[in-house]
């Protein structure tokens, strides 16, 4: 028998697989706010539970929201932080008198996925959680790649893509609609021409200085992340990044104070300011996405968190993406996960081949 938790920073959940992948027991309890002893606790007391009601011991995986440093054990990089600098693997160990594997939940994520979800049966798997922050994972065949960082897959928090058309004083060229078009516009064309405009070729695009940051040319103007840095991809793709940028677009006008959901279902009902929104949302998405796939060149790309029930993202991101993967054709797919919110917990459980 296979366990799997999944340690939130709101609830902690626990499944138990069988040998088949077949769930026997699901079961969450809330986590103990801000009280690392306490989770602790709370972690090793619901897998006794469990094997107490099916009646037989299993192997214990965790799916946490940071990562295990290799130099000292501890766990970093956790939006609860009531785990950062803490022992988690040493102290589970003790109290449940057996070896624990810990695990990104992204990670997590994507090895559910890889193992019999939307990514069954290919070689590389990029698993992407879109909620309320940003995460990744990589699974080749069939096992977690973790590096030698620990960070494999967090590309979260690299820099936002720059969008060539969006830097202060270019001449966009004429018929330009959106952000989302670049696509189809010579700008994007290093040896490209074009018969109207001033399109950009790849000398010019070298020669403008800060291209195309998301908040305009002047780096102050980018927003700051929780990790201290400027301008990383969760500010823009996170839920409350999608908000954020509703607002700065719409200003104190109606829907200022939309969520990403309400965003989304306006969009779908014809609110033009939310559809425009989701337009910027698809534009970074793909730029950042691209980014992925000339790095790791995955067989598929599956989404995951809040923002993966965006059902337009499907068709809309891979028909932007060619233009900045270095291909003449893109066969990655991008796909919807097939096991919800399961998925963290399943791959917490199958970290045990």
């Amino acid at each position: 028998m296979r366990l799997g938790v999944d340690l939130g920073g709101s609830k902690i959940e626990i499944i138990a697989l069988d040998d088949a992948g077949e769930v026997l027991l699901r079961e969450r309890v809330a986590t103990p706010h801000g009280d690392y002893q306490a989770t602790v606790r709370a972690v090793a007391g619901l897998v006794e539970a469990a094997e107490q009601r099916v009646g037989a011991r299993g192997t214990v995986g965790v799916g946490i929201p940071g990562a295990e440093s290799r130099a000292s054990g501890l766990i970093k990089n956790a939006n609860s932080t009531c785990l950062i600098g803490q022992p988690l693997k040493r102290d589970l160990e003790a109290l449940l008198r057996r070896e624990v594997r810990i695990a990104n939940d992204a990670n997590c994520f994507a090895l559910s996925e890889a193992v019999d979800g939307a990514g069954a049966g290919v070689q590389v798997v990029f698993g992407v959680i879109l909620g309320t922050g940003v995460g990744g994972g990589i699974v080749v065949d069939g096992k977690v790649l973790t590096g030698a960082n620990a960070i494999a897959g967090e590309w979260g928090h690299n820099r936002l893509p720059p969008d060539p058309c969006a830097t202060a004083g270019f001449a966009q060229p004429a018929g330009f609609d959106s952000a989302e078009q670049c696509s189809a516009k010579p700008c994007l064309r290093p040896e490209g021409g074009g018969d109207s405009g001033s399109p950009l070729r790849g000398s010019s695009i070298l020669a403008v200085p800060a291209l195309g940051r998301p908040g305009g040319g002047n780096p102050a103007a980018e927003p700051t992340c929780y990790c201290g840095r400027q301008g990383c991809i969760e500010l823009y793709l996170s839920g409350p990044g999608l908000a954020a940028d509703h607002r700065r677009s719409v200003g104190r006008h109606a829907g200022a104070d939309f969520q990403a959901i309400d965003i989304a279902a306006r969009a779908a009902a014809g609110d033009a300011a939310c559809d425009a929104t989701l337009q910027r949302y698809e534009a970074r998405l793909a730029r950042a996405l691209a980014q992925v796939i000339n790095i790791l060149d995955p067989d598929v790309i599956i989404l995951g968190g809040g923002l993966s029930n965006i059902d337009r993202l499907y068709q809309n991101v891979p028909r932007l993406w060619s233009a900045h993967v270095f291909s003449d054709q893109v066969a990655t797919g991008l796909v919807k996960h097939r096991h919800g919110d399961s998925s963290g917990v399943r791959g917490a459980a199958w970290l045990w081949p």
